[in-house]
């Protein structure tokens, strides 16, 4: 009986071993693929927020390092480049939504009265209602938007608010929360990129 306890201990010690060993092969593996992928998510996100084509991943990462710049202004990181004469300052969200952590990308023009275009890297939010923020439709609304101190969020009930100068957008029909969660993160980041451009 004593044997078996121990052959029971040894082969649970061996098996745990093997496991662990395993997923750590496996870790190292895809880590480096996961850090790649990562990247172009963020590489992605800019170039889409800011509004410039790209053909494929490839392109893309082209285009990022040879037309991209960054600068640190305040401690906070930008992305910026130059579009048709006009200063673009591209910055990374990160905020609460309702079910989790959005992540972003805002561009805007120099003097922080136009959004250029946003982009989202990664939400939690429930596919399907408050999911839809990574949709198109909801993105193009923040698209040229001017804005003269806050984006507002208006629950009419129907999508599509295209009117680019009055500072406002349509919530998602059943995410309202969502959609209030999104707004504030995109009020605090146009707060944080004025202070720290009018540092400058």
């Amino acid at each position: 009986m004593k044997e078996n306890k121990i052959y029971t201990i040894i082969f649970t010690f061996i098996i745990s071993f093997v496991f662990v060993l395993i997923l750590s092969i496996i870790n190292s593996i895809t880590y480096d693929k996961v850090l790649e992928n990562q990247n172009f998510s963020k590489i992605r996100a800019i170039l889409n927020s800011m509004g410039i084509e790209y053909k494929d991943e490839k392109d893309a990462i082209k285009i990022f390092n040879s037309k991209i710049d960054q600068i640190e202004i305040e401690g906070l990181k930008f992305y910026t480049t130059t579009i048709n004469g006009e200063k673009i300052y591209s910055y990374i969200f990160s905020g609460s939504g309702l079910w989790g952590t959005i992540t972003g990308v805002i561009s805007v023009n120099e003097n922080v009265d136009k959004i250029i275009g946003i982009d989202i890297i990664s939400q939690n939010e429930t596919p399907g209602l408050g999911g839809r923020i990574e949709e198109d439709w909801f993105k193009n609304q923040f698209k040229e938007e001017h804005v003269k101190d806050k984006i507002k969020i208006k629950v009419s009930g129907v999508s599509t608010d295209f009117n680019k100068e009055n500072s406002s957008v349509d919530a998602i029909t059943g995410a309202t929360l969502t959609s209030r969660f999104f707004i504030n993160i995109i009020n605090d980041s146009l707060e944080k990129i004025r202070n720290a451009l009018r540092s400058e």
